[in-house]
């Protein structure tokens, strides 16, 4: 058998709370044993398990790898809305006249991550 990932693993200055943000993101939980000021913290999802690591180091470029978001139960500019009331901040808006495009966010240290259209929103055209 070959590797899987166990993780997806995402530097922070502060694990917990960026944790807490996208176990609200993804409607996930952080692990019972994950408290404030520890250098760790784990996001359990229906899809992936997030690890937010303690790092010194200030985000100062782009991301090299980011993901992309496709909501569910909702539209992309719902999920839009919803997310940025979480405390995402905007960073481009790539939505076109005919609905198509996505929307690009950043999250509580500024690292980016796209909302594509919902499923529905695809099949619809």
């Amino acid at each position: 058998m070959s590797s899987l990932i166990r993780h997806i693993t995402i530097d922070s200055a502060d694990p917990y709370a960026l944790a807490g943000f996208w176990a609200q993101a993804l409607d996930g939980s952080l692990a019972d044993d994950d408290f404030p000021g520890d250098p760790e913290a784990v996001v359990t999802t229906a899809t992936a398990t997030l690890l937010f690591v303690r790092v010194d180091d200030h985000k100062t470029v782009k991301n090299r790898v980011h993901v992309d978001l496709q909501p569910q139960d909702r539209t992309r500019d719902e999920e839009v809305e919803r997310l940025l009331s979480l405390g995402a901040m905007l960073q481009g808006d790539h939505r076109r006249p005919d609905g198509t495009g996505w929307v690009t966010l950043r999250d509580l240290e500024g690292n980016e991550f796209c909302v594509e259209r919902s499923a529905a929103e695809l099949a619809n055209g």
